[in-house]
């Protein structure tokens, strides 16, 4: 298992993602949005291929 060493980072998600964070995290009795997104993150180093994730365009907002 990997060391911990969390830290702070800022970057611009849209207001809806951050929403869907925010219910997943409530919805799977998690502390809060960031701990939502670590989860995420961990699942896609872990259980996909770069591909898998960036190989298709998904744009909710591409029109």
């Amino acid at each position: 298992m990997a060391t911990k060493s969390k830290m702070t980072v800022s970057f611009e998600i849209e207001a809806d993602q951050q929403a869907w964070l925010e219910n997943k995290a409530k919805d799977h009795d998690l502390p809060d949005a960031s701990k939502a997104l670590r989860v995420l993150l961990d699942y896609a180093m872990e259980e996909t291929e770069d591909n898998d994730v960036f190989g298709k365009v998904r744009c909710l907002r591409c029109g």
